[in-house]
């Protein structure tokens, strides 16, 4: 392999693959990127055998070949050497060259035989949607789910189309979110669970999108392609539960507050929550009284109060307020309606002027 390419570009398509590799002691040849030198193209390969990664940039290729390098080896070594235009590599098939006009390294390959290939997209109708929008319907509900594979339905997003709507469900059983994502047009496809561990990678690759992807799906798999760029991922084979059934169709109390002042006194809540992490929540509209109370039997204890437009019944019911906290990054209003069914109820979380995001925390019955 005898090839020159621009330094940028190979950067950039090594920061994208590099962190997919795997670690896997029965087959090492994972921990490498998988690189093809052929037709005016270098190709880079990555898969951990649940998520693969394929990405070219064009290069001058003076010898075509094929080699496996450590991946962090090399995306480290070309992320900290001085930037210059191009940059030239070279491999006998057990030695790796990076010639730069201040560097030359040498770094020690792996027999690329027993890299495994990335699946081809699913034979599927694709759909085409906005990079930034999948990425924002990801984002806004991966964090509810479980972070256990016992139950792997819970340690997933789940998505699906509903009319004009691509709608991104997550839930750990102790919280829930739903976002919708709006379409210019209806997109049919298959209801899919991604597992919980892609969702970073599936992330920070089409953060990196220019515009549109296309994503193809079946039982097995969904692949997203952009340019020369295929992301393919695993999918779970399971159902998701039907959680349209505990997300209460009507409330006894409801408080509007400003996000700020909610987040703030989340942040106090830390100081002075116990080991449960509980904060119970007092409303009295007739009162005009909004608290957040924190106790710890060693430390002491807090209650803030809130301002904020108040109606319905009182009520007071304790929550982890570390489940409310998280959801304050998918809201983008000013202001969030909390709404309860009557004690011991969940709470419903919901930007004032946005219906696109709901956000459900079950209550601590402590």
């Amino acid at each position: 392999m005898k090839i020159e390419c621009v330094q940028d570009k190979l950067k950039l398509l090594l920061s994208q693959s590099e962190k997919i590799a795997g670690k896997n002691l029965s087959l090492p040849v994972l921990s490498c990127l998988y690189i093809i030198a052929e037709k005016g193209q270098l190709t880079v390969r990555a898969t951990n055998l649940d998520i693969g990664f394929q990405g070219s940039i064009s290069a001058k290729v003076d010898e075509e070949g094929v080699v496996a390098v450590p991946a962090n080896v090399l995306s480290s070594f070309i992320a900290n050497i001085p930037s210059e235009k191009s940059i030239k590599l070279m491999s006998d098939g057990s030695n790796f060259s990076v010639i730069s006009l201040q560097n030359r390294t040498t770094i020690k390959c792996l027999p690329h035989d027993d890299f495994p290939t990335i699946p081809e997209p699913p034979q599927s109708q694709g759909f085409e949607i906005e990079a930034k929008e999948f990425v924002k319907g990801l984002k806004a509900v991966w964090y509810s789910s479980s972070v256990s594979s016992i139950k792997p339905e819970l340690a997933s997003v789940y998505v699906y189309s509903d009319e004009n709507d691509i709608v991104f469900v997550a839930t750990d059983s102790f919280r829930l979110a739903e976002k919708r994502i709006k379409t210019k047009s209806r997109k049919e496809f298959d209801r899919v669970l991604i597992p919980f561990k892609n969702i970073s990678e599936i992330i920070r690759v089409l953060e990196q999108a220019p515009n549109a992807v296309t994503v193809y799906l079946n039982k097995n798999q969904i692949a997203f392609t952009f340019g020369d760029t295929r992301l393919t991922s695993r999918v779970i084979d399971g159902t998701f539960p039907d959680y349209r059934q505990i997300i209460p169709k009507e409330f006894k109390t409801e408080a509007v507050v400003l996000k700020e002042d909610l987040a703030q006194s989340l942040k106090i809540a830390n100081i002075f929550s116990d080991t449960f992490n509980q904060v119970s929540l007092f409303i009295s509209p007739k009162e005009k009284r909004f608290e957040l109370t924190t106790k710890n039997n060693s430390l002491g204890e807090n209650t803030s109060l809130l301002a904020g437009a108040l109606s319905g019944e009182q009520t007071e019911s304790s929550f982890n307020y570390r489940y409310i906290n998280d959801c304050m990054q998918s809201i983008a209003s000013d202001s969030v309606s909390l709404s309860l069914a009557g004690a011991g109820r969940p709470v419903v979380i919901r930007g004032v002027s946005d219906k696109s995001f709901t956000y459900l925390v079950m209550p601590m019955n402590r």
